[in-house]
């Protein structure tokens, strides 16, 4: 027997486990969802070490903080792993322009919270772990084919099974095999940046404070860490020569190439843990459905990390995919249906593009080395420091404060 299901997610990340969360936490739903993903989680430790942290974390909003509560996630996270950020500061390598913003001014406690990614995703592993309606497939998609006469799509599995599904989810990261199988056309480039990322320990207090160096080789972002406050998470954007030539260089000599790209700002890098870099390509779907299948985060959209927002465009995806896989079960809509998957898309695709083109033009304002542009950048930022009320709606918007607070 082929096994059917009303929604089959592939990909048991971030996005599409808080899909299958979202969809599950409404006691109106008897959905039958297959989440399918080849890994299995195990619990991750509270990081003391340096070397212990996840090298993937994420800078998560209050609209993302407010998200994943409602579906039960955020209560599983322990609190002594949520490191609340108070400040940002970001500031110009080639003039003197800088901007701070402070969650004091916006009369708020914080203006999001660095969390490391495993420590979010075994959160909402255990939301649904508890789900009666949610079969896990530690598998992976071969293939699968376009809806049958019954609205159903056929899916191959890895393991030699099949299954049918009235709608298929790609949130399978991005280089989505969903996507590609659907046939899915992508506008792309090259950022022509790789981004090593690491753990460190510095000299200097990091303060609850989110740094922000920008270089013409690419930011250079400190983000701080719980337990100590004095470990930070880094993001080093930067051409790829100048990657391969930091990763080739001993620890001591890493901490101290680091220390002086950060201008010293908090003091000496004392520490550091192993190294990992990946490169950064900007990638959007022009669609993000086809029949009975959808596309949500990385498979949908990629930009680059200047700001953050990566993770959480992708919870307002599945958000979003939520909302309207609901709307159309409580009308009797198939959640497959085209006219669902286009109001998902009418929703969403506006703000990644707007989101993607703002990250975009920072890239290439801060890249630039002409020395008007310069003066012009230095001197933009040094007036917006100044003006709080335009501020103060700047971080509120990019903070997901004005949503919450809605």
């Amino acid at each position: 027997m082929t096994t059917q299901y009303d929604i089959a997610i592939v990909g048991a990340g971030l996005v599409g486990q808080a899909i299958a969360a979202a969809l599950s936490c409404s006691t109106r739903t008897s959905l039958r969802i297959a989440l399918i993903d080849p890994a299995d989680l195990s619990e991750p430790a509270i990081s003391a070490a340096v070397s212990d942290y996840d090298l993937r974390v994420s800078a998560l909003t209050a609209q993302s903080q407010a998200f994943l509560a409602r579906i039960g996630a955020w209560q599983n996270i322990p609190t002594q792993v949520l490191s609340p950020y108070q400040r940002m500061h970001v500031w110009d390598a080639e003039g003197t322009g800088s901007v701070t913003f402070d969650a004091a001014d916006l009369h708020v406690p914080a203006l999001g919270h660095i969390v490391e990614n495993r420590q979010t995703l075994w959160a909402l592993n255990q939301v649904t772990q508890a789900c009666d309606n949610i079969d896990r497939i530690h598998t992976a998609v071969s293939s699968f084919d376009n809806p049958n006469e019954a609205g159903y799509v056929p899916v191959s599995l890895g393991n030699g099974d099949t299954l049918l599904t009235r709608l298929l989810v790609g949130a399978d990261g991005a280089l989505s095999n969903v996507r590609q199988l659907a046939g899915m056309a992508t506008t792309e480039w090259d950022y022509g940046h790789h981004a090593i990322v690491a753990t460190v320990r510095t000299s200097k207090s990091v303060e609850a404070t989110a740094w922000q160096r920008f270089r013409p080789q690419g930011p250079l972002a400190f983000l701080p860490l719980h337990s100590d406050d004095h470990l930070a998470s880094i993001v080093w954007s930067t051409l790829p020569e100048e990657a391969d030539a930091v990763l080739a260089l001993s620890d001591a000599d890493f901490c101290a190439a680091l220390s002086e790209a950060f201008e010293g700002r908090l003091g000496d890098v004392v520490e550091v843990s192993r190294r990992q870099r990946f490169p950064l390509r900007q990638r959007h779907a022009r669609q993000y459905y086809e029949r009975g299948v959808v596309v949500a985060g990385d498979a949908a959209h990629t930009i680059h990390p200047l700001a953050g927002q990566g993770v959480n465009l992708g919870f307002k995806d599945a958000e979003v995919l939520a909302e309207e896989l609901m709307r159309a079960v409580n009308k009797g809509l198939s959640p497959g249906a085209d006219t669902v998957l286009a109001r998902y898309q009418r929703r969403r695709q506006a703000d990644n593009l707007a989101t993607m083109a703002a990250m975009e033009g920072f890239k290439r304002l801060f890249g630039s080395d002409q020395p008007l542009v310069r003066l012009l950048r230095n001197e933009g930022m040094r007036l917006f420091d100044k003006v709080m009320p335009v501020k103060q709606h700047v971080v509120m918007r990019a903070m997901g404060l004005d949503e919450v607070s809605s």
